[in-house]
Parts: C-alpha cells; structure tokens; sequence
C-alpha cells in the first residue's frame, strides 16, 4: 500500500464512506474513529477482496473511498478509474486529526463540494464510473420461492402460489424459482429428490402467463457434486498448494470455484444456460459470483481473478441471450457494471431485524436496510438495485419498517412470502409494491 493523501477531519463529526468487495461486504457512512468490524472465519473467505479482510481498526474501500472531513471541508472522493482487470484496495487510518489514506493501485482523487451530501457526491462519481453501463433497461416484477421455502422448496409449493397470484390478482410478471430445486451445487440440471418436475414447472408458469425464472450459482462446484466427481480439473487450484481453492461452506455443500477459462468448464455451463433458455426461463439470477474472481491457477492465463469473472460473466451474458434477464447477486460490485441488469446491493434480509451473530453480513434486516440506503446513488447509474425480497407475513420482525426501505429506494421489486401466509396488511403492502422498477436515479429522502 501507498500513501497517497493525508485529508484534515474533525475526529467526532467526520465521517468515512467504503465501498465493499461484493453485494453482501458491509457498505455505509461510518464515523471516522469507528471503521467496521473485521470479518471473520466464512465471512472473510466469501465477503472480503482477496479473501483477506481489513485490519483492525482500519477502512478498506474496494475500488471506492469517500471522506466527508467534517470541519466545512469538501467531502474527497478515491475511486477507481476502471475496474476490468484490478480492483484498487483503498484504505485510511485515522491518525489525529488527519485521516490518511492509501491504495495499492491508481485511483482518482476528487474534491467534491456540489451540494447532495455524500449520496450526491458518490452519485457524481458513479455518473463518470459508470458510463461504461451503457443503456439500462426496466425489469419486472418477480415472486421469488426462498424466503417462504428455502432449501425445501417444491414444485409443488410454486403450483400453489402460482394459483394464488391468479386469484388474489397479484401483479408478477416473472415467478422465480430460487436455491433448493438442484441436486447440488454445479448439477444444476439433476434436480433435488422430492422436487418434482422441473422443465414441466417451467412450462406451467409460461401457460399460466407469467414469465419463468432461475436461481443459479454459476461458479460453484459442490465438493459432492456429480460434476467434480467426474471433472476435477475444472475448478481453479491454489498456486501454493495445488489444491481446490475453497468457496465456502454455502448451499449445503464445502464449495470450490469452478473454471469458466477451462473450455470444458464454459461449454458444460454454456449448455446448462441454454437448455434453461430452451425450457422457457428468461430470467436468471447469478448467484455466489464472487468465486468467479478468485486469484488462482486457472486453464488459461488470465491477467487476475477480476479479468477471468468479467470473461465469465460475459460468457453467460452470451449462453442466455440479450433479450433475458441477468440479476447478480454475491457479485464482485465494480468489475459488474455495464454486464447485469440488476444488481443485489446487500445481505439477503431475514425475519429477524437484527443478525442472528451480530456480525454485518449475516441476513438481517439491519443489516440489508443498511447496505440499501447506502447504495442507493448505484441506482439508475450502474444497473437496477435489487434491495432483496419484500418479507411482510405476520411473523416477520418490523416488517412495516421493511415496506418502508422498499418504498424510498428505487429498484427491483420481489415478493418473498408463501401468498398464503400473507394478511390483509400483508398482501395490500405487496399489492402496492409490485410494480415496475424505475429506471431513472432514485436518491432516498
């Protein structure tokens, strides 16, 4: 790391701004003698850049830093000037009263004291970062299986929520299945025993006049998966060791990041993607993309993990075709922009408010209302921000307070509670939300 600035702030009133690794790493204004906790045990591996978290007491920006110095000062911006190979580390330490910053790359520093507060300050930056974006296209309105079913979810659960909408005239246009309906992390066309048919779902989604669409975790490989089993040559190795770089304990499964520059590994996922397509689903959810970009020995050089996740994320963009829906999620942030069209901004939210560990990645409502808010300048600049699911049944903590984070943010907008077990307040709420995500930037009051 380089020190490449020494910024003057008042130690109580001053505030810093950090950019995280991917969708789910902690985002948000913090107090400058108050950096976020570092990660730990899966979180570092999952959530953090390198899969190396900051040290304590410590700041760390991936690709973005924002000092508002709280002395009349105007607020600075680091940030990086492209992200399509290297994502710069930015990082400050408060030193007395000057908060020094360095970074392990190039980023561009800017003074900014147009009037919009750091929102408008992060917006500005994000106009220039993102031009890269291209055109931004609405997405519709999405009924989405997890938060009722989890892992369990069958076929059947969907039949009868999928009736549900008809009856109680529930405005979604995509109903999407998520986590649960595979065999195991990679076999994403062998489906779960006791799930059910799933091409014949698919269908009867179509035939009922709803759009069909897919969770997918296109880069991890299940330890007990049929695919590494019969292809363990397909995953990226550590360059120390040789062995299977770990992706985490997630989806039910120990994980490794599968290899889209190995040909095999990106023709096996290509026919994946366009048997789905073929089925009738034009709706996919990328999920647990972060393993795309990990550093390791790859079939292929390849200038970083940054460059190989860009190569695969357009490999898919290709496999489904212009005209269906790309939704990232657990996605590296800046290396995405300009290759989805929403973008999941947080944690997943949870019917608790508050994390279960206590720590800021875990699915909360706090910590999803948290990343949400601070994001909100992404919106309309970089793609549509996914918040995550609404979660209104009875048995949700302060869901009132949730409806009310949806209400002021732009973004995509996705039932997740079993229709059935929604109440009057309940399916109302969700009645009025479903519509439409505006394209245009949404700054929340």
């Amino acid at each position: 790391m380089e020190e490449i600035a020494s910024v003057p702030v008042h130690p109580q009133r001053a505030r810093v701004y950090v950019e995280g690794w991917q969708s789910w790493s902690p985002v948000g204004l913090f107090p400058v003698g108050a950096p976020p906790a570092p990660a730990s045990g899966e979180s570092e591996v999952i959530d953090c850049q390198y899969r190396q978290t900051a040290p304590e007491g410590v700041f760390r920006g991936s690709g973005l830093l924002a000092v508002d110095p709280g002395n009349a000062a105007a607020p600075v911006v680091f940030g990086a000037t492209g992200a399509s190979s290297r994502v710069p580390l930015i990082e400050a330490v408060l030193r007395g009263e000057r908060l020094v910053v360095s970074a392990d790359a190039p980023v561009e520093q800017r003074a900014d004291g147009a009037p919009g507060g750091m929102l408008g300050v992060l917006g500005r930056w994000a106009d220039r970062f993102g031009s890269q974006a291209g055109a931004l296209r609405a997405v519709p309105t999405v009924w989405c299986t997890w938060y009722q079913y989890f892992e369990r979810v069958t076929a059947r659960d969907v039949l009868e929520n999928l009736a549900l909408m008809a009856r109680l005239q529930m405005p979604v246009d995509v109903v999407q299945l998520d986590d649960g309906y595979q065999a195991c992390p990679g076999d994403w066309l062998s489906v779960r025993p006791g799930f059910g048919d799933l091409p014949g779902l698919v269908a009867r989604i179509r035939n009922a006049g709803r759009r069909a669409g897919i969770w997918i975790a296109p880069w991890l490989v299940g330890g007990s998966s049929a695919l590494f089993r019969e292809h363990p040559d397909w995953v990226v190795r550590d360059p120390r060791s040789g062995e299977p770089v770990y992706a985490g304990s997630v989806v039910r499964d120990g994980c490794f990041a599968l290899d889209l520059t190995h040909p095999g590994a990106a023709a096996y996922l290509v026919e994946v993607l366009q048997t789905m397509r073929g089925w009738g689903i034009d709706y996919f959810k990328a999920d647990f993309c972060y393993a795309g970009a990990y550093e390791g020995v790859r079939a292929a050089a390849v200038p970083s993990g940054v460059a190989a996740y860009r190569q695969g994320l357009q490999l898919i963009r290709s496999a489904i075709g212009p005209e269906a829906m790309l939704v990232g999620c657990g996605a590296p942030m800046l290396p995405s922009v300009g290759l989805v069209d929403a973008m999941r901004v947080g944690p997943d939210i949870a019917a608790r408010y508050e994390p279960a560990d206590g720590l800021l990645t875990t699915p909360s409502q706090r910590n999803a209302t948290r990343n949400v808010l601070a994001r909100a300048w992404q919106h309309g600049r970089f793609w549509i921000n996914d918040p995550d699911c609404m979660m209104l049944r009875p048995s949700v903590e302060r869901r009132a307070d949730w409806a009310s984070v949806l209400t002021r943010c732009g973004g995509l907008r996705a039932s997740g509670d079993g229709l059935r077990y929604l109440d009057s307040w309940g399916l109302e709420t969700t009645r009025a939300l479903l519509r439409p995500a505006p394209v245009a930037v949404s700054i929340p009051a």
